[in-house]
């Protein structure tokens, strides 16, 4: 059977096939589509949304030591996270196949930095795969799984952007099932003090060496002879932008990327006059290629910033060939005349009513990653600091106990929180910090598609569960002032504030109200401009709600369509210009 899948459908296809019967993972863009596709197949894999990555890690590593293939899954940065267990997953091995599947973000279309995920396979030394489209995506699991027993090894499959959300047709196998289930006990393998590790990490070395062979014969990688006058070196998504802008060029395509099959490259490379190395991100490839000795082309051509298309390779090209770059060629021109769109927080958020509670204050508001991100952006403009997940807690501990003299405010989401904010607040409780933290608790994890998480009182496999309650965690790390607060109910948020900040101690402020997007139902009645009142002072539009539209020289209007109810407008305007639109006769 031929099915029409995005990469992430395909992955999670291939954990069905291979035989995988564990499957964690923490949703993160361009990610998180394939622990929501494993869950179709729940019958026979067992599949969880973890607090954080090192987790979800952790969980799958436990799994596979007792004998279960399985996978987890992740963005780069969440990589990142789990780094601490992969490096000693490493060492001590695995038993039922193990694949970590991180997606990278080249060109940051929803990350806060570039990372290129084959450092860390060469950094712990492990396998590492690389697929090119949907096919190989679902096929290369099973490589994985199959490498990552026969040596006892765990393995990473590397997607990106393009390919975890691109669709092409993959052709579907059956499952096959992996060694029974049961733990062996071997403190030698499994438990890595030094005395073991030791040995453990010459052990590692052997099985490099003995990867390093196999792939290159492996049938992931692999020699497409065409004109011998250029070479080209390359591997994942980048494959297919040099099909279509050297159709002529001789190619290696490395599939199994990590560890580098060097017989294979010194083959490839000995047949050929020119070798060109394209990569996306880090020159890792071309790096390793002169190590071995061989005179090649690469980031003086290629790129290193963003995401790599056919159109950046065609300007690559005409550089290397002494021509014109040509302009590129985009499938569908911008229009001139369309008006900007900057992201924005969506109508009714509930968080829009904690951001413009903060502008009341003369504070810094140390951010974190998540919706509310955007109360970075303007008009809200409450947002001083983002650096990654959990760290809108602990920087905010770090300014106060640095001598800052503003006040300095934390803000974190509900799954952030539960993701690695609890730490940070447990340091402030610990360590006698002053600052006021928020949690904006939409009952969801909402930027990645609206997730399950440890608050929502629901699993990825649709069982009910606990819903932890971030008061009483609040409270068990030594919080003595937590508050709950409707973020719609303005004033009494801007007081609360008002008494936090002057508090002198810690405290904890949880903003809850259900994401309406998740819950899909309006916050409350659609309001509507009174224009006989208002006196265009625009304080409303400062809100930052797309569903308030200003017009030059008139009063605002409400958009009715996309008016939420949620009544902030209604409360932040001074001359009862703003009205429920089905009192208005």
């Amino acid at each position: 059977m031929i099915e029409l899948l995005s990469g992430n459908e395909a992955i999670a296809r291939g954990a069905y096939e291979a035989g995988v019967k564990m499957a964690c993972g923490y949703p993160g863009t361009p990610s998180t589509e394939i622990l929501e596709n494993v869950v179709h197949f729940k019958d026979v894999i067992y599949c969880q949304w973890a607090p954080n990555e090192k987790v979800a890690f952790e969980v799958a590593a436990g799994a596979s030591i007792a004998g279960a293939r399985s996978i987890v899954t992740m963005k780069h940065v969440g990589l990142n996270v789990a780094a601490d267990p992969l490096m000693t997953l490493a060492y001590t091995g695995i038993k039922g196949g193990f694949v970590a599947i991180v997606a990278d973000d080249p060109g940051m279309h929803s990350s806060q930095n570039e990372q290129d995920t084959r450092h860390f396979a060469r950094f712990a030394k492990v396998p590492l795969f690389e697929p090119a489209d949907s096919q190989e995506a679902k096929d290369f699991i099973r490589f994985a799984i199959e490498i990552s027993e026969q040596f006892a090894i765990p393995a990473i499959l590397r997607s990106n952007t393009r390919v975890s959300h691109s669709r092409t047709l993959v052709t579907l196998g059956n499952r096959t099932e992996g060694a029974p289930v049961g733990f062996e006990k071997n403190p030698q393998r499994f438990v890595p003090i030094p005395a073991h590790a030791r040995l453990m990490r010459v052990a590692l070395e052997e099985k490099l060496a003995r990867m390093r062979d196999l792939a290159c014969t492996h049938p992931a990688n692999r020699i497409e002879w065409r004109d011998r006058s250029l070479g080209i070196i390359t591997h994942s998504i980048a494959y297919q932008y040099v099909r279509e802008t050297w159709p002529e060029a001789s190619v290696l395509k490395l599939g199994w990327s990590w560890p580098f099959p060097d017989n294979l490259i010194e083959q490839f490379t000995a047949g050929v006059k020119r070798v060109l190395v394209v990569e996306e991100l880090e020159d890792i490839l071309e790096e390793h290629t002169r190590a071995l000795g061989i005179c090649c082309d690469g980031k003086n051509f290629i790129p290193n910033i963003g995401e790599l298309s056919t159109p950046r390779l065609q300007a690559s090209r005409a550089k290397m060939e002494g021509r014109e770059i040509a302009r590129p060629v985009v499938p569908v021109p911008q229009s001139k005349d369309l008006p900007g769109r900057p992201p924005v927080l969506c109508p009714g958020c509930p968080h829009r009513g904690v951001f413009h509670a903060l502008g009341k204050y003369d504070v810094i508001v140390t951010g974190d990653i998540g919706c509310y991100s955007l109360g970075a952006l303007a008009p809200l403009s409450r947002m001083d600091t983002i650096l990654c997940m959990g760290g809108g807690i602990s920087m905010a501990h770090g300014m106060v106990k640095a001598g800052e003299p503003r006040k300095v405010v934390g803000i974190v989401g509900d799954s952030t929180f539960f993701h690695s904010g609890i730490t940070g607040l447990l340091n402030i409780a610990y360590n006698k910090g002053t600052a006021v933290l928020i949690v904006v608790d939409n009952r969801t994890t909402a930027m990645t598609g609206h997730q399950d998480n440890p608050g929502s009182g629901a699993t990825l496999m649709g069982d009910p569960t606990i819903a932890v309650n971030i008061e009483d965690i609040g409270r068990a790390c030594g919080i003595k002032r937590v508050h709950t607060i409707n973020p719609y109910e303005v004033d009494k948020v801007v007081k609360l504030l008002g008494e936090e900040l002057n508090a002198g101690e810690p405290s904890l402020i949880i903003s809850r109200y259900a994401c309406p997007l998740d819950i899909k139902q309006p916050v409350g009645k659609r309001r509507i401009v009174k224009e006989d009142l208002c006196k265009k002072c625009k304080l409303c539009l400062k809100l930052g709600c797309p569903a308030m539209e200003g017009r030059d020289g008139q009063a605002p209007r409400i958009n009715e369509t996309l008016c939420a109810g949620c009544g902030l407008c209604h409360q932040v305007c001074k001359f009862a210009a703003i009205a429920i639109a089905e009192e208005v006769k």
